[in-house]
């Protein structure tokens, strides 16, 4: 099968593009042709390119040229989309529909509907207002993005996504990842046959890795408010004896405390072996998201790891840690009981192996490679016969 890829990198890595990646090496794994077509937002340079984003982000005829190109020369099987902005846009579906390619959307956030894509407001609280009358106004209203320029944008492109219908009309199945997902996606009128669930995959992990208890608590991503870091922070704050270390790009929208803890340490972004040892150096994986994650990678190569984990009982995290099986569950922005969960398991090794070797048997079988792929394959088995019903 020949499928093309359809994504609009990020400025920096992201974990959804880890997320993408792994699938595109799962399918060349089993025999499948990969393509990408691809922009990316590190073009954004100055007054002229936030504007050329701005213009873009709505609609963007060169993208729809340059992927009809792309489609003759590849001819795929199917098309997977993932990011669309701000190079992209929704233009493409035109070419796609005009071919009858069969169409699968991978949706890591929750962009189709609110415009920022994470269901929080700047203030930091969980936010749907997007989903019911006055639509995308609210993230005008709210300045979603603390730019009310930046928020106009998105605000206009997701107004105009929806009130075309482009990609409703475009998209053949939808990928989440998680029933919590789904469900919010089906009460804003995608139909459930429409709709596949296809959890984190556990990460490829080249070499040995010996277990070890680990000597610190570690957070991993993207290291911003809505993922939950500054409550890490405060909690390291209480817990004085433990070693905290955070790994990741620090995002913009992040200020660093003026007074660290000096228990809090940040050791830059990692990538392959570098990370690995980082994870097996670690006690505690700690997820303490404020935001409907889709399926944080970074739980699911912990739990592969072996490492216990504690993140907040929000979106997908309670469907994949489940409290004194393979970690803990925590209220997200509740600092005490945080810095409560994480004193009481550092200090009990034996339990944190008992979770970690659940946790571990749990990434082996439920989010193993050939079982992402057999669901996959489902998915777009089920794109291919819905459009040749068009």
């Amino acid at each position: 099968m020949r499928i093309l890829f359809i994504h609009n990198d990020y400025i920096k890595p992201s974990g959804e593009e880890n997320a993408s990646n792994e699938l595109a090496h799962l399918l060349e794994e089993h025999g499948h042709e990969i393509r990408w077509f691809k922009k990316t937002s590190a073009d954004i340079h100055g007054f002229m390119g936030k504007l050329k984003a701005f213009s873009h982000g709505i609609y963007s005829p060169s993208a729809a040229k340059e992927l009809s190109v792309a489609l003759d020369e590849f001819n795929p099987d199917v098309v997977q989309v993932q990011n669309l902005y701000p190079f992209i846009s929704t233009s493409i579906f035109k070419p796609l529909r005009r071919r009858g390619v069969p169409v699968v959307m991978r949706c890591p956030n929750y962009r189709l509907f609110c415009p920022n894509g994470l269901c929080l407001d700047k203030k930091g609280q969980v936010c749907e207002r997007c989903f019911g009358s006055g639509k995308e106004m609210w993230c005008m209203l709210k300045d979603c993005e603390s730019n009310i320029s930046k928020s106009i944008g998105y605000a206009l492109r997701n107004s105009y996504a929806r009130l075309s219908r482009n990609i409703l009309d475009g998209v053949d199945m939808f990928i989440v990842q998680s029933e919590f997902q789904k469900a919010k996606f089906s009460a804003q009128g995608i139909d459930k046959d429409h709709i596949g669930i296809v959890p984190g995959i556990s990460p490829t992990i080249d070499g040995n890795y010996n277990y070890q208890i680990g000597e610190w608590v570690s957070f991993v991503g993207r290291v911003s408010p809505e993922k939950g870091i500054n409550e890490f922070i405060e909690a390291a704050r209480i817990c004085r004896n433990i070693q905290f270390k955070v790994a990741g790009n620090l995002d913009k929208s992040f200020k660093m405390p003026k007074y660290l803890p000096e228990n809090v340490e940040f050791v830059g972004f990692l990538k392959g072996h570098d990370l690995n040892e980082f994870y097996m150096k670690s006690r505690i994986i700690v997820v303490p998201s404020k935001w409907y994650e889709g399926f944080p990678n970074v739980i699911v190569r912990g739990m592969l790891l072996g490492k216990p984990v504690i993140t907040t009982n929000i979106g997908a995290m309670q469907s994949i840690i489940k409290t004194n099986w393979n970690g803990v569950l925590v209220p997200p922005s509740n600092v005490d009981q945080l810095a409560s969960e994480i004193d009481s398991l550092f200090q009990n090794e034996r339990k944190c192996r008992s979770l970690g070797e659940k946790g571990k048997k749990d990434a082996l079988s439920k989010y193993s490679r050939e079982t992402i792929y057999s669901i996959l394959m489902d998915i777009y088995n089920k794109a291919i016969f819905y459009r040749s019903k068009c």
